[in-house]
């Protein structure tokens, strides 16, 4: 059991890192872009766009290859997804996100490691893969139990 006073460092210090991540360049360039990304007609329409297609894209996914509309909602997912992905607004977002998730994961590193080698921490924006899918049923589902 941690002794109150020391379970209280922890969560002082732990807050400490919070306020820090919060105040930093790249929560700031994240915060920055997410509000552009928000105030863009244009990038909401097309993201709009892409949440409306993917309904059918589920529907069509239940049946494969064998639903009659296959072809055409394929193809316009693709499409409406790459007009989404290469707006100015969504690209610069998700460079922002990619990186916030970038630092978060080298913070969750860096403690896990100072605790034991042997503690898993998310890598590359994977929580706690290590190579299997992630999916939490023990390799179940054929990934590669971890």
């Amino acid at each position: 059991m941690i002794a109150t006073m020391e379970y209280v460092d922890i969560l002082d210090r732990s807050e400490l890192l919070g306020r820090m991540v919060l105040q930093s360049d790249v929560m700031e360039a994240y915060n920055n872009s997410r509000e552009a990304l928000d105030n863009d007609d244009e990038a909401q329409k097309l993201i709009k766009a892409f949440t409306d297609i993917k309904i059918h894209y589920e529907d069509v996914q239940r049946f494969g290859r064998y639903h009659p509309d296959y072809n055409q909602i394929m193809k316009e997912v693709r499409s409406i997804k790459r007009k989404m992905d290469m707006n100015e607004k969504v690209a610069a977002f998700k460079v922002a996100e990619r990186n916030l998730q970038k630092l978060l994961d080298e913070i969750s590193q860096y403690i896990a490691l100072s605790v034991s080698k042997d503690i898993k921490a998310p890598k590359d924006g994977a929580a706690l893969s290590d190579g299997g899918c992630g999916c939490g049923s023990g390799g179940g589902c054929g990934c590669r139990a971890s």
